[in-house]
């Protein structure tokens, strides 16, 4: 992980601080996995999972890809392409970054389908809320008593797809 950070970071105290926080942290084992939670994981994670991005989007050429922290999804329109690409993702994880996928959060759709994906239902063109998002957004917005700041949020969240009806509810509580 290092070599990595390494390219992206050159300051050597910056760099020694980064090998102390992670070395910190033990999980499954030791050199595995990050202090989730710590302020440094978050930029980590962006550091080190973009040598993923970079081969999803040049090695592999695929289009739609959507990654927050260490979960991603591609999508294309011919399963047969997802199955091309999946053992081809699997390997450059497992050699080149030491990680693999979870053998139960693997799914393979057709883009049609809709993937959802952090609380949005995502089209390779578009983007809807999920059902339960949007149940739990009207609830938190009269549990707080309609705060503008609540309201605000949740404006600026619908801001990031198809939400231009969703945005007029919220708007006219």
């Amino acid at each position: 992980m290092v070599q990595i950070v390494k390219r992206h970071i050159s300051d050597p105290d910056t760099i020694w601080l980064i090998e102390r926080t992670v070395s910190s942290f033990q999980s499954t084992g030791p050199g595995k996995g990050l202090p989730l939670g710590n302020l440094t994981s978050q930029l980590l994670v962006n550091i080190y999972m973009n040598e993923f991005d970079q081969f999803v989007k040049h090695g592999l050429r695929q289009r739609y890809y959507i990654r927050y922290a260490d979960d991603f999804v591609i999508m294309h329109h011919d399963k047969g392409v997802l199955m091309e690409v999946l053992p081809k993702v699997h390997d450059f994880l497992e050699e080149r970054l030491k990680l693999s996928l979870h053998p139960d959060k693997i799914f393979l759709k057709t883009a049609a389908s809709g993937i959802d994906f952090l609380g949005w239902v995502h089209f390779p063109h578009h983007r809807v809320l999920r059902t339960t998002t949007k149940k739990r957004m009207f609830k938190k917005i009269r549990d707080s008593e309609k705060k503008p700041e609540v309201v605000q949020s949740y404006l600026g969240l619908l801001s990031h797809g198809d939400g231009n009806d969703l945005k007029k509810k919220v708007a006219g509580l």
